[in-house]
């Protein structure tokens, strides 16, 4: 469980890095069930933006009271699980986050998820690790993005370099095991990964059930249209908003 100095951090700053690791064969089973995943699909190599599309074995991860019971102490008790994604920067060639706000992609209203990102890796300078801009979540507003197509990018929104200031980042290191939890609006990037060493990282994304996975809406984000064939997944409590959809979607197969 988190201290109450804990959350209030989180509230301040947009993100934590809480006492908290997973146990070494749950990471490598993690990096095994990888394994699997890219030698069905090797076009996730680097980054698959929805891993429960394709396996819905990671839910498993998802589930545990560990992670729960913080998540439950950020938004409260009534929990679905919209989106896994896996991203794995292999050695030499691990690509760029560009600078952005993960809700400039998601079609949530109102826009609410707080998000784990494991690291399967030791993450860090050398190879790529997260890097936050604390507060800057405060406003509970999206800031201008506009789309790069440049290569060796991950995501193909960038945050306009007007909207923040890069001096304020902070590397966000974590050993393999550990954790980081993040606010849907924080300002956050990575670099390449340019080390012999692999950065994978896996996170999950929980929403609120007062908030709406809308299916309706589709939103442009540069390389495609949001999956709106995703499954929700309620993991505790109830749907406040008695309209999310958690009808399990077909498992897309190679």
């Amino acid at each position: 469980m988190l201290s109450s100095e804990q959350v209030q951090k989180y509230q301040n700053d947009g993100y934590l890095i809480p006492d908290y690791r997973l146990a070494d064969e749950t990471i490598q089973a993690i990096r095994r069930d990888h394994d699997a995943l890219i030698a069905r699909f090797p076009q996730f190599t680097d980054y698959c933006p929805s891993l429960l599309s394709y396996d819905v074995s990671f839910l498993d991860y998802a589930r545990s009271d560990g992670l729960l019971d913080m998540v439950e102490q950020l938004i409260g008790p009534n929990i679905a699980l919209w989106n896994s994604s896996f991203f794995a920067k292999p050695p030499l060639v691990g690509t760029r986050t560009p600078w952005h706000q993960d809700g400039e992609y998601w079609p949530i209203r109102p826009l609410a998820t707080c998000s784990v990102w494991i690291a399967i890796d030791d993450a860090n300078t050398s190879n790529g690790c997260l890097r936050f801009i604390p507060g800057s979540h405060r406003r509970r507003e999206l800031k201008p993005h506009h789309v790069n197509n440049a290569k060796g990018l991950s995501l193909p929104l960038e945050l306009e370099a007007s909207s923040f200031n890069e001096d304020d980042a902070v590397d966000i290191e974590l050993e393999a095991g550990q954790i980081s939890l993040h606010d849907v609006f924080l300002m956050h990037a990575s670099e390449p990964n340019l080390s012999s060493n692999p950065r994978r990282g896996m996170t999950l994304r929980f929403m609120p059930t007062t908030s709406v996975y809308r299916r309706d809406i589709e939103m442009e984000i540069g390389r495609g249209i949001v999956d709106v064939q995703r499954s929700l997944f309620l993991l505790r409590g109830r749907d406040l908003s008695g309209v999310n959809d958690f009808r399990l979607r077909p498992v897309l197969l190679a």
